[in-house]
């Protein structure tokens, strides 16, 4: 059913630029951080999506993604060609799930219980202005940590993210865990407001662009000429190894408004 969403676009290989692609991540990229989309942003991705391929890649998990930018009757996997939630360790292809990863399997449960023990001891230790719930979340591919812990509000996580840039609590939290678990093969990654990734190394979102690779073996359509729009594109944000990567043009933005104005002049929209 959520393929049917895509049947009022060009199928992929009829895209006026069937080559292209772009990419957005999702956090002050397309949304104000954990808020939803606005109807002016899905308008202007329904107009780029007649002319190439568009999809997202972030780090939360498809519910959250479907929280921002879905509706109760547009799901966000109709939305996108490509969905790419947790990296791409979660993908769908216009509407259709594709393999999936997940992280307790590839680092075995003994370690697992290793690290989280010690980022909840951690956590314990953290002075900061409140703490409210949810401090280490488990996703498919990752584990987002947050010393604030993911319950807190609107203004808790503003409130944090001052107290962090002057305190650098997250920062040093990295640094820790860098220290103890330095032979565990693991890339840690600072996002949004409140938070950070722990994931294999390998597992950023340069993950996603494999199933991009993919895409001539199923359509046809080599995605030569791949557009990545993100705002944590400094080195030890989440967006900075795709940003890098040299199979993507990456374009770093400060917020919704930012990514849309360079849409509109890149793609004569």
């Amino acid at each position: 059913m959520y393929a049917e969403a895509a049947s009022v676009y060009p199928p992929l290989e009829g895209r006026s630029l069937k080559g292209t692609i772009c990419l957005f991540d999702v956090d002050d990229t397309l949304t104000p951080a954990r808020r939803p989309v606005s109807p002016e942003m899905l308008q202007l991705l329904s107009a780029l999506r007649h002319k190439c391929a568009v999809g997202f890649v972030g780090g939360s998990n498809l519910a959250k993604q479907q929280e921002q930018l879905g509706t109760p009757s547009l799901p966000v996997v109709g939305l996108f060609d490509f969905c790419f939630a947790e990296n791409g360790l979660t993908a769908y292809r216009l509407g259709e799930q594709l393999a999936s990863q997940s992280f307790i399997g590839w680092l075995g449960q003994a370690k697992y219980k290793q690290l989280v023990n010690f980022c909840l001891r951690y956590i314990a230790d953290i002075e900061c202005p409140v703490k409210t719930g949810t401090f280490v979340e488990f996703r498919n591919g990752m584990i987002n940590v947050s010393p604030v812990g993911r319950n807190a509000s609107i203004q808790e996580r503003n409130d944090y993210e001052k107290y962090d840039k002057q305190h650098q609590i997250r920062a040093k939290f990295v640094n820790a865990l860098k220290e103890k678990f330095g032979d565990f093969g693991l890339t840690y990654s600072i996002g949004g407001q409140i938070s950070f990734d722990v994931f294999p190394t390998g597992w950023d979102k340069t993950y996603c662009l494999q199933h991009l690779k993919a895409e001539k073996s199923l359509s046809g359509v080599d995605y030569t000429t791949i557009h990545f729009f993100g705002d944590k594109t400094f080195k030890g944000g989440n967006d900075y190894e795709i940003f890098e990567d040299s199979r993507t043009i990456g374009h770093s933005v400060e917020n919704p408004d930012d990514t849309m104005r360079i849409v509109k002049e890149l793609f004569d929209l």
